[in-house]
């Protein structure tokens, strides 16, 4: 008996009640990025920083929404949660002494998020069986440390601008 699901999970299909935690990542995304990008202005960040997070804020709840209708477009998430890696690493590395470690914790959470999704949701890597079902404790402790990890960060950040 082996302790790891090979097969797909309920991520790249038309479940209906992951339907519904798709629509919650769609609001939840449109806010989050929103802020992400508005804190990266406040702290003077490069144009080419908030051209990759404001792409990854436009593109992220469009895919999610378009998904809804046809689910293996979930595998185009790549390319929002992409740029907005990328813009957070280039604020991490030039960020001032004030919000440079909430930065750091924005950028790990995001990171951790995007990991989380090719591995959980594309299956690119084996998923062990306590980790399968999407709404399992594992599971949803990996996603509150994601989560965690931003809202620490942001919250630094705020304080520091």
């Amino acid at each position: 008996m082996s302790l790891l699901s090979t097969g797909s999970g309920v991520e790249l299909t038309a479940n209906r009640l992951f339907e519904h935690r798709i629509r919650r990542l769609i609001a939840i995304s449109t806010v989050a990025l929103g802020v992400i990008w508005g804190l990266a202005l406040a702290d003077d960040a490069e144009m080419w920083m908030l051209v990759l997070l404001a792409i990854g804020w436009v593109l992220m709840p469009t895919i999610l929404a378009l998904s809804l209708g046809r689910p293996m477009l979930r595998y185009a998430l790549l390319m929002p949660a992409s740029a907005v890696s990328v813009g957070l690493i280039g604020m991490t590395l030039t960020a001032p002494d004030s919000t440079d470690v909430g930065w750091l914790l924005i950028t790990l959470g995001i990171v951790v998020g995007g990991t989380l999704g090719a591995w959980l949701w594309f299956r690119w890597l084996p998923v062990p069986r306590a980790l399968n079902d999407p709404y399992g404790t594992p599971r949803v402790a990996l996603v509150g440390l994601h989560i965690g990890l931003v809202l620490i960060g942001t919250a630094m950040v705020m304080a520091g601008l």
